[in-house]
């Protein structure tokens, strides 16, 4: 399992030809490096200044780590903001680093900044500058103190967003007077794979063979059950930190499968708060030199895909009354099956089989308490008379942008003729 809290593998140390077989520092010969004054190092020198390299049998020790680690706050005003947005393929993460003359509260008060959309495939090369707004800001937890990770979404230099920016119409939908009254809420299950880096297989298989069935995995403990833990608990930790409303992580059916929740977060919020932990979870796994894979179904076979269950409610539906409300959301919800499902994530055909806990990609349903169903409500739900839904359907590389904006537009702002509602209401009443 890979050590994420040691220093990344590109700064440990060299080892020596004459002493391959030397066991590497210790955590507390690393700590050891920090600059202290040592008599026993003491040189007698003209000079006013003089670096001296720390030897060990196993070779020397790079001191990159601490000015990693260094803290500039007493030093200076000036921050460092990570711009980060979502790259050509509408789910890879880019970011570039500057800086910012003090602290800042607000997105708002960040300056906006270019990107050359050429070398994310968002631009052609003759007219490449796309121009960065920043949104939404969170507490950096790779560089700490006032350091700040700037969510942005993408526009041209005329002020069109870019066919990427799939946050711009959600914001649209977010801001409309309907939808802000009915106070949407979502919390979303992202769940996802670690893939060992050379060899693109699922984090604690061996290499070309397979682990034993599933069922001893899903929440399970142990070095034969549990692959990657120390990878959740630090990306845990680094949320939390950022100000990322993440509610909690588990392990997953298939081994070397987690899942973190975010939520519940209100409208466009809880597209800025995946977007991050996404980015963070990126960097916490380029540290550990271990892959993350969204891909819904990582492994064809006999195991599980991984999903991004999306849960949601109303006002309406948290009020007296509010099972109805449900199931009129839910009848709204049939009768654009396929335009969401169009919308849920690339490849989720190879994971919505109708098996392995999904409903089919062809045909929607709904149940209580049913995780075999296109929609699940619970049992919470069903005895109180309000409550929320749980969309089973997005795959784990959806945009949440697009899916939260999809579902309070066609729950609060859509409505069907008269008719084709008919029809769905018998459908549905044959499902249940």
């Amino acid at each position: 399992m890979a050590q994420i809290l040691a220093p990344s593998a590109q700064w440990q140390m060299r080892m020596t030809k004459s002493s391959t077989d030397a066991n590497p520092l210790t955590s507390k010969m690393w700590s050891s490096v920090v600059l202290k004054q040592n008599k026993r190092l003491a040189v007698k020198s003209s000079a006013k200044f003089r670096v001296f390299a720390l030897q060990s049998d196993s070779g020397t020790v790079n001191r990159v780590e601490q000015l990693l680690n260094l803290d500039v706050t007493p030093y200076t005003d000036k921050i460092i903001a990570e711009y980060i947005w979502i790259g050509g393929s509408g789910i890879d993460m880019r970011s570039k680093s500057r800086t910012i003359s003090k602290p800042v509260k607000h997105a708002s008060e960040l300056p906006k900044w270019n990107y050359d959309g050429s070398s994310t495939g968002q631009a052609p090369g003759e007219d490449s500058e796309v121009i960065l707004y920043p949104q939404a800001i969170f507490k950096d937890p790779f560089r700490g103190g006032n350091n700040i990770l700037v969510i942005c979404d993408a526009y041209t230099p005329a002020g069109e967003p870019i066919p990427t920016n799939k946050r711009h119409k959600a914001a649209q939908i977010f801001s409309d007077s309907k939808v802000v009254s009915e106070v949407p809420w979502f919390g979303i299950e992202q769940e996802y794979t670690l893939l060992q880096q050379n060899v693109k297989w699922p984090l604690g298989w061996p290499v070309g063979g397979y682990p034993g069935p599933q069922g001893p995995y899903y929440c399970g403990a142990g070095a034969d059950k549990s692959f990657g833990r120390d990878i959740s608990d630090a990306h845990y930790k680094a949320c939390l930190y950022a100000g990322i409303n993440i509610s909690g992580t588990n392990g997953e059916v298939m081994p070397g499968q987690w899942e973190f929740q975010v939520g519940p977060s209100v409208g466009i919020e809880a597209g800025d708060h995946i977007w991050c932990a996404r980015y963070i979870l990126e960097r916490i796994t380029e540290q550990a030199g271990v892959v993350l894979s969204l891909d819904p179904k990582p492994i064809e076979g006999d195991w599980n895909g991984a999903g991004c269950h999306t849960n949601y409610s109303t006002l309406s539906m948290r009020e007296e009354g509010g099972f109805e409300v449900i199931k009129k959301a839910i009848l709204n919800l049939s009768l654009r099956h396929k335009e969401h499902i169009s919308a849920y994530g690339e490849g989720n055909e190879r994971r919505l089989t109708g098996k392995h806990e999904t409903a089919s990609i062809d045909k929607f349903s709904w149940g209580v308490a049913n995780r075999g169903a296109s929609i699940r409500v619970g049992r919470d739900t069903e005895k109180q008379g309000k409550g929320y839904l749980e969309d089973r359907r997005p795959a784990s590389n959806m945009d949440p942008y697009v899916v939260t904006g999809l579902l309070a537009e066609t729950t609060i702002l859509w409505e069907p003729t008269l008719e084709a509602e008919a029809l769905a209401a018998q459908k549905l009443a044959l499902n249940v």
